[in-house]
């Protein structure tokens, strides 16, 4: 009996190390979907691009990759995402592999219409092996395919330039960030703050932009570029807000990093470039007669990068006035973008958000109408702005050829 117990003991501690990957996939059996393209086709068809890597054509060694493109796209229609992806199959000799997906492009068209939009977005929250925290944006003025089939010089994934271009812009310009869906998802599901993603071109001869060529050229006939941010209202696209008034809303956000900010001096155009280094937004709100007010108040500090104009930096005076000019240029900027977000009726700042933490009681009586409320609040925007260096001289050599 005892040696009995003993055998079943044994066989019962070995099974865990005798057992295999139950799931396992071999890399050779894999199509790693770097991004998906989707754009709307006849009779609400998903019209989904599936840019693939060739693996052996992308190589991070100093001898480069092969010979061949370092993407394949492969194009397949489907009355759902699921039947899409199930039809590709017929083309794709593997297995579609979602867990790398870096990032989906959706077209404007598609983007506008609710139902088909909302749908899209249910299907990559419900699959355990899509990754919810990949980049989505819009193309415009442009359809997802293009976007997807376009090739890059710099780097070899397309995929890559996008999301390292997100990256860059919210660092140095201010005018886009980055927008995963699950921040989509959370911003239509949610009350009090509408959601925006980001915009993005294909600028030049459209028709040379998947051709093998432009990897063998210094410059490319047509590039790929963020542009604007398109506002989502109701779970649809609604409009856009251009490029020049979107730095507003990094602001507002808090999300801005970095940019330039050009200041006129003494009547001559562009003579200051004043870069921020660090800045904090703090938005709060106050009630007026039962009335909601938000406060903005912007906190920048920054250093000056250009002065081309004759000018002395060694008085204390003329740093306040720049400072004075660079809150004075930041609270336009401000103004523009909650003007522009007014006129679509459509809170992307979050203010509801800050009215309901302050004023529960409130907010349920101004939830269900807020976006139309919004357009007629009263928005305070206050800015502190510090320069703290000059870069590695102080006077420019202006003020030396003007003796």
């Amino acid at each position: 009996m005892k040696k009995l117990v003993k055998v079943i003991l044994v066989m019962g501690l070995s099974v865990p190390i005798l057992t295999a990957c139950w799931n396992q996939k071999e890399l050779t059996d894999l199509a790693f979907v770097m991004a998906l393209g989707i754009d709307k086709g006849e009779d609400d068809l998903y019209h989904v691009s599936f840019q693939l890597v060739n693996p052996g054509n992308v190589s991070a060694g100093q001898g480069g990759g092969g010979q061949g493109l370092p993407i394949a796209v492969y194009k397949s229609t489907g009355r759902t995402m699921t039947e899409a992806a199930r039809n590709a199959t017929k083309e794709v000799s593997r297995r579609l592999y979602y867990a790398h997906t870096n990032v989906v492009v959706v077209s404007e068209e598609l983007a506008k219409d609710r139902t088909q939009f909302l749908n899209l977005l249910d299907s990559f929250a419900r699959d355990p092996e899509f990754r919810t925290t990949t980049e989505i944006l819009v193309a415009r003025d442009a359809s997802a395919e293009e976007i997807v089939t376009t090739l890059t010089i710099l780097d070899k994934l397309p995929v890559s330039k996008i999301t390292k271009e997100i990256k860059s812009t919210e660092a140095m310009k201010g005018e886009n960030f980055s927008i995963s869906i699950d921040d989509l998802i959370d911003g239509i599901v949610g009350s009090g703050k509408e959601p925006v993603l980001n915009g993005y071109q294909l600028i030049g001869m459209k028709e040379e932009a998947n051709k093998a060529e432009n990897l063998q050229k210094t410059t490319t006939d047509a590039f790929l570029t963020a542009d604007g941010l398109a506002v989502i209202k109701d779970g649809a696209l609604i409009d856009w807000i251009e490029s020049k008034k979107s730095r507003g809303v990094l602001w507002v956000l808090d999300k801005a990093k970095s940019t330039d900010i050009t200041l006129k001096w003494k009547g001559k155009k562009n003579a200051l470039s004043i870069v921020p280094i660090r800045s904090k937004t703090k938005v709060s709100t106050i009630f007026k007669q039962g009335k909601p007010v938000i406060n903005i108040k912007i906190e920048n500090e920054g250093w000056l990068s250009e002065a081309n104009t004759a000018i002395d930096l060694m008085d204390p005076k003329t740093i306040g006035k720049i400072e004075k000019l660079t809150e004075k240029a930041i609270k336009k900027e401000v103004q523009i973008s909650v003007k522009e977000a007014k006129r679509l009726k459509c809170d992307i700042f979050g203010f509801g958000d800050v009215v309901h933490k302050a004023n529960p009681d409130l907010w349920k009586k101004l939830e269900r109408d807020w976006n139309n409320y919004f357009s007629d609040l009263e928005v305070n925007v206050k800015v502190d702005s510090y320069l703290r260096r000059e870069g590695v001289r102080t006077n420019p050599f202006w003020s030396d050829i003007n003796k």
